[in-house]
């Protein structure tokens, strides 16, 4: 048990992680900053004065807060509309991020349009950490998950084992479930590493799925096996088309929790995970997803598969799309 967990952004995954948290017992306390609802200047003075007084952060803190006896669960909550809910977090699980949604004209905010808000967020979030938290190991949940993440250690200049995306699990434990229902077996039998950019570009890593130890090709025929990298590729785009609003959010914060549980309990978890990378892959500088030894130092090893002649291509190609991406992120902080 931590003595403090710190979540920023009190959306679907924010509230999922506060939850799970205080019913899991894994901080003494949690902290949830959100700066909605926002005052809208345009506003009646009175309705103006209504939206100070709000507060998503404090609101979801005060309903989870009202259950914990009846889980039996002895957690402090604490909701904040700054950044003051964060201080002396020891871990952070950072969420805060404009989600992808369609304007009134039936059109979306184009994908520059998109990062260059979230990056405005992220540096905000970035200044909220170091003025709050700084020694904190952090765990970014929020998309675009490389910008992000590329944008907090731009920011934060964190020690690199103590910073990492959360995209990896999530990815590969999509891929798991996919191959699961296919071969109709249990998900427990099934184990797979996604690795490179959170995105199209994103590598299943064939050669390392297994179906209780015995590889997958065993299983599942060519044809269906490229139907489910390609599905995996496009898995959150297929949630956010059935639900109409909003995007995926049990399945990320169940994957950030699977992240941080490894620090907590120093698990020493091979787990994929979006870090940085200084030399492993022939890659130097960049955060891109792979294998890790998750313990309570945060990103204590990574870990270099062996791969495929076409995995090792469509990786180089993932990693391009990651360089891109910061380059685009160069440009918008300078």
């Amino acid at each position: 048990m931590l003595n403090k967990i710190g979540v920023i952004g009190g959306g679907f995954i924010g509230g999922v992680l506060v939850q799970e948290i205080a019913r899991r017992r894994l901080a003494r306390e949690v902290g949830l900053s959100d700066p909605a609802p926002f005052v809208n200047p345009d506003d009646s003075e009175e309705r103006q004065e209504t939206s100070r007084k709000q507060s998503v952060a404090k609101g979801k803190c005060l309903d989870i807060a009202e259950g914990l006896p009846t889980i039996r669960s002895d957690v402090r909550l604490v909701g904040s509309k700054d950044y003051s809910a964060l201080a002396g977090a020891d871990l952070i699980i950072n969420t805060a991020g404009v989600p992808r949604k369609a304007r009134p004209d039936g059109t979306f905010p184009s994908r520059e349009e998109l990062l260059s808000i979230n990056l405005k967020v992220t540096s905000s979030v970035a200044d909220g950490i170091k003025a709050e938290c700084p020694d904190a190991i952090i765990i970014s949940v929020a998309n675009p998950l490389d910008a992000i993440v590329y944008t907090l250690d731009q920011r934060l200049t964190p020690p690199k084992n103590k910073l990492m995306g959360m995209a990896g699990v999530l990815d590969s434990g999509r891929y798991c479930y996919f191959v699961a229902e296919a071969a109709n077996v249990s998900v427990e039998n099934v184990s797979a590493m996604v690795l490179g950019g959170h995105g199209d570009t994103m590598v299943p890593v064939r050669s390392s799925c297994l179906v209780g130890g015995i590889p997958v090709t065993k299983f599942l025929d060519e044809e269906t096996l490229l139907a489910i990298e390609t599905r995996t590729r496009k898995a959150g785009g297929e949630v956010v088309g059935l639900l109409g609003f909003g995007s995926a959010f049990a399945s990320p914060a169940w994957s950030a929790l699977e992240m941080a549980e490894a620090i907590i309990f120093d698990k020493r978890k091979i787990i994929p995970v979006c870090a940085k990378l200084e030399g492993e892959y022939g890659v130097d500088g960049a955060f891109v997803g792979v294998p890790a030894i998750i313990g309570k130092n945060g990103v204590e090893q990574i870990i270099e598969l062996d791969l495929t002649d076409n995995e090792k291509e469509a990786f180089a190609k993932s990693i391009a799309a990651v360089r891109k991406t910061c380059g685009e992120v160069d440009e918008m902080l300078g």
